[in-house]
């Protein structure tokens, strides 16, 4: 797990001014730092300069980047940022072929998968990762994103050059790439943030290699390939036959991503979906070796907890069972208020844009703890966007919402802001030609019902979506302390099996994720089995709204703050004074009052750092 970034023009030949573009590599490395903190490297070769940070997971000896692999004449210069949990099968498969390898890493295995494959390798790799290759001998740069988008990849085009990093604001250390925003820029502030469009990177004229895409970058022209694609297909397996197989799926899913040459823990929040993961984990580790697991809560919180419908109970009973389940060396951890608050702005560094408010910085604070003991962390992610567990699979009213059934009503959010500036964005607008972007990208199977139907877009519209914003906020927390996090569930081929099961057997008897339960039932015991779909946790601790409020307020009293001109300031005045609602979140399942001013300060915070106006 790495930062990459690099730079190219087909016209150019760095080579001939080293000094200065090594200047430049050195600012993009030391920008990307916190992605790899065990090393670093660059190339400069012909048309092209390469830079990479290192975090050391597999073939610690051997699995420095830039690599470089020289074949037939030419020469293939590789920075990867994730992992390839099949490689090595891969590998086998290429010593099958011919090809002889001298490390054990899997860059090593992506140059050769190249070499023989061409392109098109990338349909052969299951894992994360953002790859970018030179191709000396032709002169030709490729950039290749995973099929969901679990690790990023951004790009500017100035003329004839391409400038590419794993973060935004590693762009900005290349010269003349400057951070400034249009109203496209606002409009994914404010209008749909904390989400934003995949392939928009927010920033004016930053763009984003789309999931499952590769890009060509040549001295003729730039071609754009979309790789994978999630297709609609009937599904024929019987319901036992279902549940064996989305069984094996997950189980197989885990045991692959356990790969790694420094030891694994796992997140263990009582929920189905960690507790899977942590239980298969356990089985397959060593005997003398126990699973370390992690578990987090909020100081304070067992005093102040509320439940809601969206947030029915508390993690730490269920946490207790799960580890004398599996019988893990577990750590509780527990963020104070205060350093949830304080957190923000850091958490809007790690992603360089606004985030989920403290659902992100209270994220960061774990993973920096997590971090000091581990360098590798296996989750629960994903599976609510795959599995159906979100309240808009089930609530007739969301199905039927024609938007994002997340946010399906934006007028909170667009009452804090200016008459004249929420005018001028066209909010509804906006919000509609995204939607109905990605509807269009469904395939439709004729034979099923109109609710059939309605789940498949909304199932479609989460994995592009929602699950994107999660997934981008779980790589941004973990990497900013130097830990990668694993999602298991995001497998593409759980993902492809799992989108085309007809909805009476994800969801029988109209039990949340009864698919994933039913094929769970080896691993987990009754409790865990039948515990209610339960969100990641956030704090209900009153103190930490007054501390939010008080720095809202000080913010909109003070002339030189950049986003006051884009509020209505009354109206932000009058929410501020009342309490705040807690279980009618505007975002998702966690962002409620509290949330939004954590929000706003975000984006002020954001603004200023980065000198933005329009």
């Amino acid at each position: 797990m790495c930062g990459i970034a690099g730079f190219y023009n087909p016209k150019d030949n760095y080579s001939e001014n080293p000094k200065k573009n090594f200047s430049i590599l050195k600012k993009m490395i030391n920008s990307m730092k916190m992605r790899g903190p065990d090393g670093e490297g660059y190339s400069i070769i012909n048309s092209c300069c390469l830079a990479h940070t290192r975090l050391s997971i597999i073939d610690l000896d051997m699995g420095k980047q830039p690599f470089c692999i020289n074949y037939h004449e030419n020469s293939y210069h590789i920075v990867y940022n994730g992992e390839i949990y099949n490689h090595p099968e891969l590998k086998k498969e290429l010593i099958s072929l011919g090809y002889d390898f001298y490390t054990n890493s899997d860059t090593e295995v992506i140059g050769y998968a190249f070499i023989h494959w061409g392109p098109g390798f990338v349909k052969h790799l299951n894992g994360i990762f953002a790859i970018g290759i030179y191709d000396e001998k032709y002169n030709l740069l490729y950039l290749f994103r995973d099929h969901f988008g679990i690790k990023p990849l951004f790009y500017k085009q100035l003329e004839s050059t391409v400038v590419f990093a794993s973060r935004i604001d590693t762009l900005f250390e290349y010269p003349n790439i400057k951070p400034t925003i249009n109203m496209n820029s606002l409009n994914e502030i404010f209008t749909i943030g904390p989400a934003k469009t995949y392939g928009n990177g927010v920033f004016a004229n930053i763009n984003e290699v789309l999931p499952g895409e590769y890009i060509v970058f040549a001295p003729d022209y730039i071609h754009r390939e979309k790789y994978y694609k999630i297709e609609s297909i009937p599904h024929s397996d019987s319901y036992e036959e279902t549940i064996e197989k989305t069984s094996w799926l997950v189980e197989d899913s885990v045991r692959m991503q356990m790969i790694s040459h420094v030891p694994i823990c796992t997140f263990l929040s009582g929920g189905i979906d960690s507790s899977l993961v942590s239980a298969i984990c356990a089985k397959y580790l060593d005997e003398d070796t126990k699973l370390a697991t992690y578990s987090f809560d909020y100081e304070d919180n067992e005093i102040h907890f509320k439940s809601n419908s969206f947030q029915p109970s508390q993690d730490r009973p269920y946490v207790d069972i799960m580890k004398k389940h599996i019988g893990s060396n577990h750590i509780y951890l527990t963020c104070k208020y205060e350093t949830l608050a304080d957190l923000l702005e850091e958490s809007v560094d790690s992603r360089c844009l606004p985030t989920m408010a403290d659902v992100d910085s209270s994220l960061l604070f774990f993973c920096s703890e997590v971090s000091k003991n581990h360098k590798v962390a296996l989750t629960g992610e994903c599976a609510d966007e795959i599995f159906g567990g979100y309240p808009w699979f089930h609530r007739e009213d969301m199905l039927n919402s024609n938007t994002f059934p997340w946010m399906s009503d934006i007028s909170f959010r667009k009452s804090l802001l200016n008459p004249e500036f929420a005018a001028s964005l066209q909010m509804e607008k906006y919000v509609a030609n995204a939607y109905n972007k990605t509807i269009s990208e469904v395939d439709i199977i004729p034979e099923e019902s109109e609710i059939e139907t309605n789940r498949r877009r909304i199932s479609y519209l989460n994995i592009r979506w929602f699950m994107q914003t999660l997934l981008d906020r779980m790589d941004r927390t973990s990497m900013h302390s130097g830990l990668e996090a694993r999602v298991p569930f995001a497998d593409r081929r759980i993902v492809d099996y799992v989108y085309n099961v007809p909805w009476h057997m994800k969801s029988e008897n109209g039990i949340p994720k009864s698919l994933l339960r039913k094929a769970s039932t080896k691993f987990l015991p009754e409790e865990i089995l039948n515990r209610p779909k339960n969100p990641y946790p956030k704090t209900y601790h009153p103190k930490y709204e007054e501390i939010l409020v008080k720095r809202l307020k000080e913010v909109i009293n003070d002339t030189s703050s950049p986003i006051r001109s884009y509020l209505n300031l009354p109206a932000v005045n009058l929410f501020l004074n009342q309490p705040k609602e807690y279980g009618k979140p505007w975002y998702g399942q966690l962002m409620a009052g509290p949330q939004m001013v954590a929000y706003l300060l975000q984006i002020n915070y954001w603004m200023k750092k980065y000198s933005l106006s329009v």
